[in-house]
């Protein structure tokens, strides 16, 4: 093959090469932590990798060198919860791994060569920019970027377009990140499947990660139902290509889309199918590489399991031309543009996807070569219904997993990586080989710089695998096999190359291609002779398929030969040094064959294949045919008869001697000399000659001379003596072994028998005993006695029968016994209590043990304690006597079933277990166990009861000193044995070091590390035990140099951390300090006088201690403490100095904290008054005059004074008696007052429980909400229009709604008609709700305008004063705002979060309002909160109960109703139908006045009630109502109610209106002149009729003071208050995330105020209060019957309206402040609207500090909102009355459109024209 271009001078060589030198592997690799790796990446320019893996990040040089590692996890987290991550809000946290999810290299302005991005799984998938791996730049960015669930995929591309929408120039740089991410369930489940990040700039309050609001993103109608799994992203040209598999209809496709990277908003968005036939739907990996010259993508994918998106095995390589792709994209997007989806053929080719309600039109043709990157009238996302088709080029049926290509000799080759961890090498369209074997392999598999090498990750290995073997391959054969499209095989330079790099590979045949099937090999065809012994030499003959050569030299080389018996070693055909072709030859080595088998190297040497021949006198295996000693065995099958066997004797010093026999040559194996027996015995005794005889056969060849052993037989030399102690142990060796007990000299020994010098001995003596244990048992036997000794026996059965303790047969056992030394016996029953030696009888000699065995009744007496815990840890001390009764092995003690743990050695009278667990409580009996043997205490059982519980251990404070009586209180308390208090230490120098390892590892994003300390210790007291509920615990004394760790009561077995008990800490404190009482000089006494106190001045005396644990003694009396603050302590001491020896004062405690602290304040000195000088007398004379004369001027001023006070006395007297009586009647009403709310302040929770919370439909929601007050709003009318115009209006209204889907367009539309002055207040409203209900199914959109309308709104306060701003309805977009928040809140209320709460205040409500006294015209109530709706009067009253009968299908049932007796009949056919249909909505309840109230009594006693008949009470211009008082009706009387008659009459003094609101009869409504009234007069002074007239005593109590009633306030106040906390906590708690709308918001007014520099933060809780609190919730407040289908009647508004004002004034930051001024509704909550307050800021503190971002989030749940409740809105007829506003304000709207000049670009005016030309025909300028 090869003749014609091999030149002449060709050498032939024969080149024998060693079969152990192999190639060196050329590939590296590293295993590396953090398996499975995720994410490799390739810096080429400077020569890094970097691997990203499960908690650890590594940069490695292109070596596979580890130049950095950093771990990036665990960390505690959890995919529920939101970071930051606290213990107390997400109980669900816990260590979780860190998969890296994304790893990109961010180059250019801004960033530092080496500058990474790197996003894990944890904390939602957050993500950072590192540096080099090692540095931060922002470790603690918490946007959410990847997704947070380790199966779930995300990709990403990095881009770099101009910054247009920042203010800069041209050429500033935007920097952004294009991410795919995968749903995941868990966490914030509406994050877009794709969204553009923030990268540079990130100037604040911008965030790197952010997404942006002018960002773009893909929205989404449901997650779920789009469950992209993203696989890859590239860039391409102009664009970003996403790659993934979504479910599409009932089967998984694989689809790409594309952006345009300039496109911020994904107007460009556009996705088609991709379609590898043979059903490959799944795309595992995809490379962007060429193939003929052309960009084309490939794409590896797999078989879908059925109609899931798992894949299976069957997989394949598809590859997908880039310009056809682009050409299919572009299609899609002109379809969709222009034809409205529909192909030529009327078939849909494009469609918008995504459940958003855009959709295909038919814009002018031109829209795709104007707008190719669409625009925000083109529609979008579009979906192209015609997949790309494409053919497997490859197939296989393990599952392909990565793909990359190269091109080598203008062939495409392409590198896949599989399941199974192979990495394959194709070329198109031939089938793949398997090169390289590895673990499995990884979606990122990269090619160097170079082309050369590709990097292949696996589960924890990274590996550099060069692209081709061919210098693996030595030899042609090999090169040409491997079948790489890479090699070929290079023929003259005799190696396997690349093409290039064979000189000659231009010339044919001289470099034969690897993947070319047809391509052979120069071989050689034989060789002669085939195979030759090593020893000789000879001529080889060679003969090469087709190789003609002349004048050739074949050389031989020969190289040192292995130790095996033959060698195949190839023969060379060189060309110079070149090897061209090889052939084999058989090398082979006789002496090696001879040692194939040690034992008998002549059968090995004969047997051979070889031609090997034995020469059995010079131990030789040779080729030649003789011998140098002339006998020789020949290698050939010549059969002669055997040579007869012959017995040799060999003496111990093995000398041999055999017959003489004839020498002569012989063939074959049966000819070799074997040695094959060993005929005498191998026991063998040490000191004795003996001889051994052998067997074998053709032992004639060594008769001449003595030759070596040549076989080996095991001969055993032993020593009687040798272990044989005694005469037993002696005679039981084996017969065999000749072994006599010797009696002799000098003692008796064991000895072989032909060396005892005496008689052998033919008895043993008796057996001894030295040791018996135990020394007792039981008298039911049953243990077991071990008996040592000596002589007891030469086996087991010389001792069975032989064995009594204390006369009592012992049973031997078997398991136990050991010859001579050991008997072990069961003891046996014995009946009675006995003693007794040990007997041992073997043969006829018996040994006796000298101590005794006691046969013993051991008794149970006493339990003590004889209850404890079922958690176990009770030390029970049994009491008994003979308890030491066998060994204390054979002892056990249970509890019932459950064991006892013995803890203390056992003696006679006593025994220590500890109790076990038990799984119930109960009584159960001690039994302690002797051996077999058991016993229980008479009449005594022990008693398992519940465990201790801590309800409450207070105080949670102490210093260091301890001492502090903890005062815990629980159950079952008194069960516990020993009560312990422990707290766990640690020393303050490992929490330093803790502290270093925390900030190291804080600085490589480590902050969750846990650590622990082997240093911790823990100190503990003993708790007293003073009942079954109360225990004190002194605190155990801490040293201040530990940190404290934790605080746990020890009840036995049970365990109860402090913090435990009411999730709050245990704290220590530093010693408080004490000074002394005389600073100055602390030996001088302090000097006291008597009747002060003594002042002590100290630090820190409150911050653990009260004034009662403070004991202070003068001497040894004590001083009482009178007063006790933070730096002082006051005592009072005895008047009398104490009896002390040194007057010293000491502060200590007694039995509390302060005991374990004693400090000595120096010494006090009492001052006496005993040596005060004597009065002089003169002075006495003196002061005696003086008070003479003073009495008697006192006795003069009281006889005049005595004069005046008669008179002031009756005056008095008159006073008091008016006294009296206001204080009975003040007395009275205040008791009554207090009893009524005692009664009251019980838990009202069972009473206003219902079925459930009554919601709105959503419809009926938003149209209270858009249009309250209206009768007929929008959405519940038609479009009324003639059917002749109807198609043509509604035409027009769709061209309308599409002007409003325009922004400008629509700002325009809204400033232009707000501008106008007939526009009033109520108008903008009116239009804003009809905007929010057309634009409804585009909220999204709705929004955006909104945002832009609120920024424009800004910018007018903040010139002049932005507090004012949002406080009223004043602009359309202020009424937007407000309809905004009540679609966004509605889910809120909906899932029970807000309205369950709010339905349960307002039951609550109304229970309470029900139970008392409400007027029926004036609205005013007993229990209300509001006191100018307080019922300021006396009523009497009683609570009556109806019977009432109410029809339930046929059957007729009874129903108890409680009713007031003042009650006016149409209250009580309210409260009946509450009863009747508490479960049902009150617009599903009849209606009271449809219904009369029917009293029955007996069969034929029917009496109709009404408010209002003949039998009314007038009194002269008064009509009062009836009431059931009126009628008479007894308690449990029966009644119905039935329909109303037409005819029956009688006044109605409710209204019922369409809100469900009920609002009395005012004064005023007269009937016939007459003015109703019902429990109180609305006239100011009201008349009292003469004869009701009487006494001064009535007249003042009908005018008691009014303000007495107002503790009627405090009484609904408390009974309420639980309802209304929980309101404003559901409203303003941040433990569950707040609504996203309030985020969102929150997040713009924020952004608002920093972008105008606002910095005054009262300014931005004003904005937030005005757009939430006072915008949405508290019109819910005031009006829950727009969220819940109640009744809200007078009284109960006046409630509600309190409530609500307490909420607004929660929400200001003026200080609430209250004086005796104050309105009484302000006194009511003063106490509480602080707290309030805080509720407030922290509500608003939270929601700032929380994560940022949430606009995303907030478009999907727009987005969602607008598919959910799209179809309740009336679009067409809130679009037709908007046009009426534009028809009213026609001409300012077009003038408007035409001056801008967008607008005149779009054509806004003209398409306006053409709205009105089809709305009525408008004649236009069309």
């Amino acid at each position: 093959m090869l003749a014609s271009s091999i030149p002449p001078s060709l050498l032939l060589f024969l080149h024998i090469l060693s079969p152990f030198s192999q190639p060196v592997d050329a590939s590296k690799h590293v295993e590396l932590k953090g398996a499975p790796l995720s994410h490799l990446l390739l810096d080429p320019g400077a020569g890094h990798i970097y691997v990203g893996g499960v908690n650890n990040l590594y940069q490695l040089t292109t070596g596979l060198e580890v130049l950095l590692h950093v771990k990036t996890g665990p960390y505690r987290d959890s995919p529920e919860c939101l970071p930051p991550i606290v213990l107390q809000e997400c109980p669900s946290a816990k260590d979780t791994d860190n998969y890296n999810k994304l790893l990109l290299m961010e180059t250019g302005q801004g960033v530092e060569p080496g500058s990474l991005i790197v996003c894990g799984s944890l904390f939602q998938g957050i993500c950072e920019k590192r540096y080099l791996i090692y540095q931060t730049s922002n470790p603690v960015d918490t946007q959410y970027v990847a997704a947070n669930a380790p199966g779930v995929s995300t990709v990403a591309v990095v881009i770099t377009t101009k910054n247009k929408q920042e203010g800069g120039g041209d050429g500033d740089v935007l920097r952004l990140m294009l991410v795919g991410r995968s749903y995941t369930s868990k966490g914030p489940g509406d994050i877009p499947p794709i969204t553009t990040r923030r990268l540079f700039p990130v100037v604040p309050p911008r965030r790197a990660f952010s997404q942006e609001e002018e960002l773009g993103k893909l929205v989404v109608g449901s997650y779920s139902d789009y469950n992209n799994h993203f696989v890859k992203a590239v860039v391409h040209g102009n664009h970003v290509y996403f790659l993934f598999s979504r479910r599409h209809k009932k089967e998984y496709r694989t689809y790409a889309s594309r952006l345009c990277i300039s496109d911020r908003s994904f107007y460009s968005y556009v996705e088609v199918p991709l379609l590898c036939q043979g059903g490959y739907n799944l795309a595992q990996g995809a490379w962007l590489g060429n193939h003929s010259g052309e960009p084309h993508l490939f794409v590896v994918m797999a078989a879908g399991q059925a109609s899931t998106p798992v894949a299976t095995n069957r997989s394949a390589l598809c590859v997908y031309g880039m310009a056809e792709l682009d050409t299919m994209l572009r299609r899609a997007q002109e379809v969709c543009y222009t034809e409205g989806g529909q192909g030529s053929g009327g078939k849909e080719e494009a469609y918008i996807e995504y459940g958003v309600s855009s959709k295909c039109l038919k814009l002018p043709k031109v829209s795709l070569s104007e707008y190719p990157c669409g625009g925000e009238h083109t529609p979008n996302p579009i979906a192209s219904a015609v997949p790309l088709k494409a053919t497997p080029i490859v197939n296989s049926t393990i599952q392909l997993t990565a793909v990359t290509t190269a091109t080598e000799a203008g062939h495409t080759i392409a590198f896949l990586g599989d399941r199974k961890g192979q990495l394959q090498k194709v070329t198109p369209p031939t089938c793949f080989t398997a090169v390289s074997h590895m673990n499995a392999v990884s979606a990122d598999l990269l090619l160097d710089e170079s082309q050369e090498h590709v990097y292949v990750l696996t589960n924890s290995r990274l590996s550099k695998v060069p692209v081709s073997s061919c210098e693996k391959q030595t030899d042609c054969r090999s090169c040409l096999a491997v079948r790489d499209p890479y090699c070929g095989w290079c023929v003259l330079e005799g190696r396997c190359s690349r093409k290039h790099q064979c000189q000659r590979h231009l010339q044919p045949n001289h470099w034969l291609w690897s993947f070319e099937p047809t391509s052979q090999c120069v071989t050689v065809q034989s060789l002669q002779p085939a195979n030759h012994s090593k020893e000789e030499q000879t001529q080889v003959g060679c003969c090469c398929f087709d190789l003609i050569l002349t004048d050739s030299v074949l050389l031989c080389n020969f190289c040192h030969l292995s130790p095996a018996d033959h060698m195949i070693l190839p023969v060379s055909l060189m060309f110079g040094h070149v090897t061209v072709t090889t052939g084999n030859m058989t090398f082979y080595d006789c002496m090696a064959v001879s040692r194939l088998n040690q034992s008998s190297q002549c059968l090995a040497c004969v047997s051979s294949v070889w031609r090997c021949n034995w020469c059995p006198l010079d131990q030789l295996c040779t080729h030649n045919h003789s011998c140098p000693n002339q006998h020789i065995i020949l290698n050939h099958r010549v059969r002669r008869p055997a040579a007869p066997s012959v017995s040799i004797f060999l003496s111990v010093s093995l000398s041999l001697t055999p017959p003489p026999l004839c020498l002569q040559d012989s063939p074959g194996p049966t000819s070799c000399p074997l040695v094959y027996d060993l005929q005498s015995p191998a026991l063998v005794p040490m000191g004795l000659s003996a001889t051994v005889v052998l067997r074998g056969r053709n032992l004639d060849v060594y008769t001449v001379s003595p030759h070596r052993k040549r076989n080996a037989f095991m001969i055993f030399l032993y020593d009687c003596s040798a272990g044989q102690s005694d005469c037993s142990q002696c005679r039981a060796v084996p017969k065999e072994y000749g072994c006599v007990w010797c009696p002799g000299s000098p003692a008796p020994s064991c000895v072989y028998s032909r060396t005892c010098s005496s008689k052998p001995a033919d008895t043993c003596p008796p057996p001894q005993i030295t040791k018996v244990e135990p020394a007792s048992g039981p008298l039911e036997g049953g243990i077991l006695v071990t008996i040592t000794g000596s002589n007891l026996g030469m086996k087991y059965e010389d001792v069975v029968g032989g064995v009594t303790v204390a006369g009592i047969q012992c049973l031997p056992q078997s398991k136990g016994y050991k010859i001579s030394t050991r008997v072990v016996c069961e003891l046996q029953p014995s009946g009675k209590q006995k003693e007794g030696p040990i007997l041992v009888t073997v043969g006829t000699t018996r040994g006796r043990s000298t101590k005794m065995f006691t046969y013993q009744d051991p008794l149970l007496q006493d339990l003590i304690p004889n209850k404890g815990p079922v958690s176990g840890g009770t030390r029970l001390t049994i009491k008994g006597r003979q308890l030491l009764t066998g060994q204390t092995s054979d002892l056990s003690a249970f509890l019932g079933t459950q064991p006892c743990y013995i803890v203390e050695e056992v003696n006679d009278t006593q025994l220590v277990c500890q109790t076990g667990s038990s799984n119930r409580t109960g009584l159960v009996p001690v039994r302690v166990l002797f051996g077999k043997a058991e016993r229980t205490i008479p009449n005594v059982t022990f008693h398992y009861l519940e465990d201790p519980v801590i309800t409450s251990a207070i105080p949670a404070e102490s210093f260091y000193a301890g001492g502090r009586v903890i005062r815990v209180e629980g159950r079952n308390l008194d069960v516990v044995q020993q009560p312990i208090i422990s707290v766990w230490v640690e020393p303050l120098e490992v929490q330093r070091v803790k502290r270093k390892k925390r900030l190291a590892l804080l600085t490589s994003n480590l902050s969750h590390a846990c650590f622990t300390s082997p240093s911790a210790s823990q100190v503990s007291e003993r708790c007293s035990i003073l009942s079954s509920s109360q225990m004190t615990c002194p605190t155990p004394r801490v040293n201040p140099e530990v940190k404290v760790k934790g605080v746990w009561f020890q009840l036995d077995n049970v365990r109860v951390h402090y913090e435990s008990i009411k999730g709050k800490s245990f704290t220590y404190y530093p010693n408080p300090v004490l000074f002394p009482i005389n600073r100055e000089n602390l030996d001088v006494p302090f000097r006291f006088k008597p009747g002060g106190v003594i002042a002590v001045e100290g630090q820190d005396l409150t911050r653990a201690m009260s004034k009662e644990e403070v004991k202070a003694w003068l001497g040894d009396q004590e001083c009482d403490v009178k007063t006790l603050d933070s730096t002082h302590l006051y005592c009072d001491p005895p008047e009398v100095q104490p009896l002390s020896v040194d007057d010293r004062i000491h502060i200590q405690g007694r039995d509390v904290f302060m005991g374990n602290l004693q400090v000595d304040l120096g010494l006090v000195q009492y001052d006496s008054n005993s040596l005060l000088p004597a009065v002089p007398l003169a002075a006495q004379i003196g002061l005696g005059a003086g008070a003479a004369v003073i009495i008697l001027s006192v006795l003069v001023i009281i006889l005049m004074y005595r004069r005046k006070s008669k008179q002031a006395l009756r005056d008095y007297k008159k006073v008091l008696l008016q006294l009296e009586t206001l204080e009975i009647n003040v007395g009275d009403q205040c008791r009554k007052e207090f009893t009524d709310l005692m009664t009251e302040m019980m838990d009202l929770s069972s009473d206003v429980g219902g079925p459930g919370v009554p919601l709105l439909d959503y419809r009926i929601y938003a149209e209270r909400v858009f249009f309250p007050g209206q009768q007929t709003a929008p959405l519940s009318r038609q479009l009324d229009l003639p059917e002749s115009r109807r198609q043509t209006v509604e035409q027009g209204l769709q061209q309308l709604n599409n002007l409003l889907n325009n922004r400008l367009f629509l700002t325009r539309f809204i400033h232009t008609l707000e501008a106008q002055q007939g526009f009033s207040q109520r108008d903008r409203g009116y239009v804003a709700s009809l905007l929010t209900m057309a634009l409804h199914d585009k909220l999204e959109y709705f929004t955006e305008v909104m945002k832009s309308l609120l920024q424009d709104l800004v910018q007018q306060y903040v010139a002049k004063n932005p507090k004012l701003m949002l406080r009223r309805t004043e602009t359309v977009v202020e009424k937007m705002l407000t309809n905004w928040m009540s679609i966004c809140l509605y889910s809120f209320l909906k899932v029970s979060v807000a309205g369950e709460p709010l339905y349960m205040l307002y039951r609550a409500i109304k229970y309470q309002v029900d139970k008392g006294p409400v007027d029926a015209v004036t609205g005013k109530a007993k229990r209300t909160l509001n006191d100018s709706h307080l019922l300021r009067e006396d009523i009497e009253y009683c609570s009556v109960t109806l019977t009432v009968l109410v029809k339930n299908g046929v059957e007729v049932q009874p129903c108890p109703v409680k009713v007031l007796d003042t009650d006016t009949i149409t209250q009580v056919k309210d409260k009946i139908l509450d009863q009747v249909y508490r479960g049902a909505p009150f617009s599903q309840r009849p209606s009271a006045d449809s219904l009369d109230l029917e009293w029955r009594s007996g069969q034929a006693g029917h009496l109709t009630l009404s408010d209002d008949d003949v039998t009314a009470v007038v009194q002269g211009r008064w009509k009062r109502l009836n009431t059931l008082q009126h009628y008479k009706v007894p308690d449990g009387a029966t009644v119905a109610l039935i329909p109303r008659s037409q005819s029956s009459g009688g006044v109605g003094v409710n209204q019922v209106f369409q809100t469900g609101e009920k609002t009395p009869m005012l004064e005023g409504e007269e009937e016939e002149g007459l003015r109703l009234w019902h429990l109180v007069k609305s006239s100011e002074d009201p008349e009292i009729p003469k004869h009701r007239k009487s006494s001064m005593r009535e007249r003042e109590r009908a005018k008691a003071i009014p303000e007495i009633y107002l503790t009627r306030l405090l009484s609904m106040k408390g009974t309420l208050q639980k309802f209304v906390d929980d309101v404003f906590v559901a409203i303003l708690s941040t433990k569950r995330p707040p609504p996203i709308a309030v985020r969102f918001f929150f997040d713009f007014l924020d952004d608002m105020a920093e972008k105008h520099g606002i910095d005054d933060p009262e300014t931005v809780h004003i904005w937030k209060t005005n757009s939430l609190p006072l915008r949405f919730w508290v019109n819910i407040l005031k009006n829950p019957q727009f969220v819940l289908d109640v009744q809200v009647t007078d009284s109960i508004d006046a409630v509600l309206s309190v409530i609500a004002q307490t909420f607004i004034d929660s929400c200001t930051t003026s200080e609430h402040k209250v004086g005796r001024d104050s309105p009484v509704n302000k006194l009511l909550y003063a106490r509480e609207i602080p707290r309030y307050k805080q509720l407030v800021e922290r509500y608003y503190s939270d929601i700032h500090s929380a994560a940022s971002g949430c606009y995303q989030e907030m478009n999907s749940t727009l987005t969602e909102l607008s598919g959910s409740f799209a179809s309740e809105m009336n679009n067409l007829v809130a679009l037709h009355e908007l046009y009426k506003y534009i028809n009213k304000y026609y001409d300012q709207i077009i003038m408007s459109l035409e001056e801008d000049s967008s607008g005149q670009k779009m054509q806004l005016a003209y398409r306006l024209q053409q709205v009105a030309a089809l709305v009525e025909n408008k004649v236009t300028d069309l």
